[in-house]
């Protein structure tokens, strides 16, 4: 028997067998989609409010405030409900209906506003008044932490020890940053490998950040190489991931399995995982997985 929190974290980690280009190299994907929140910010927002609970930062009294595009937000208004504290997310308007519906049936209080940047700007701007408490995942260790103390290890123990390179879409970058640490620190030689969007692509999840919205967890250092995916990619290689693979995921996993792929391509050998950082029902509202 097991508490819904004990179930966050420990997903699986599969073998994609059709798409890869390479017989010398295996590449898998950790499916993150099986979270009991539908993604991988179940591991942030869970260490991130329980975390400031620990320290005293939060109680039953305090209410919370974060910007977030969607995956985020639905783990935190479940982990917030869970805990039994109010929390308010502030989304851009362009996102699925289905995150704003999800994010209400977990009871959280959702604002609406034209940008990913003037959310952020929102909810800073409201953690500074009394009896508000902003998680910022976008500066706050915890969110990497997470991955440090949990997706990591799971990554390094299930590949045997194997993996050569890991490739995570690049948004918070709190996955990248936690990952990193914690696989150099296993193995120095094995390759990070960042996904950020093409100038003129909008991929949900993942960002070209302007220079001053960059997230203060961010440590390029961390990060060995950067690739750019096109949106129109992300979305191929998502509807092929699941017609091919069996895989359903959104537009950000479609877009680190095409890196993924491309660097296979490249290697004479190597073990690449890469994160399927959540579930394709998240975007039935939206055309990604209509023929085209």
């Amino acid at each position: 028997m097991a508490s819904l929190i004990e179930c966050i974290g420990n997903t699986p980690l599969v073998e994609i067998q059709k798409l890869n280009p390479n017989p010398a190299v295996r590449i898998f994907a950790k499916l993150e989609g099986n979270n009991p929140g539908g993604s991988v910010k179940d591991r942030a927002a869970l260490n991130m409010i329980r975390s400031a609970m620990e320290r005293g930062e939060v109680s039953k009294e305090t209410k919370l405030v974060e910007a977030t595009s969607g995956n985020t937000g639905i783990a935190l208004a479940m982990i917030a409900a869970i805990y039994g504290l109010e929390i308010e997310l502030v989304m851009p308007s362009n996102s699925t209906r289905e995150r704003t519906l999800t994010m209400e049936a977990f009871g959280a209080k959702v604002t609406l506003l034209d940008s990913i940047e003037i959310c952020r700007d929102y909810a800073e701007e409201k953690g500074t008044k009394p009896g508000y408490f902003l998680l910022n995942q976008f500066a706050n260790p915890d969110n990497y932490l997470a991955h440090y103390k949990t997706t990591g290890p799971e990554i390094w123990t299930d590949t045997e020890h194997q993996i050569t390179h890991f490739v995570s879409s690049m948004g918070t970058t709190g996955s990248i940053m936690g990952n990193s640490m914690y696989l150099k620190e296993q193995n120095p030689d094995i390759q990070i490998v960042g996904c950020q969007p093409t100038e003129e692509s909008s991929i949900p999840g993942i960002r070209r950040w302007p220079k001053e919205y960059l997230p203060k967890i961010f440590d390029p250092s961390r990060v060995d190489r950067v690739m750019d995916v096109s949106q129109d990619e992300a979305s191929e290689y998502a509807r092929k991931m699941a017609k091919s693979e069996g895989i359903f995921a959104g537009m950000s996993s479609g877009g680190a399995l095409a890196c993924s792929l491309r660097l296979a391509a490249e290697l004479s050998s190597g073990v690449i995982v890469f994160i399927a950082c959540d579930r394709g029902d998240r975007y039935l509202s939206s055309d990604l997985f209509l023929d085209k």
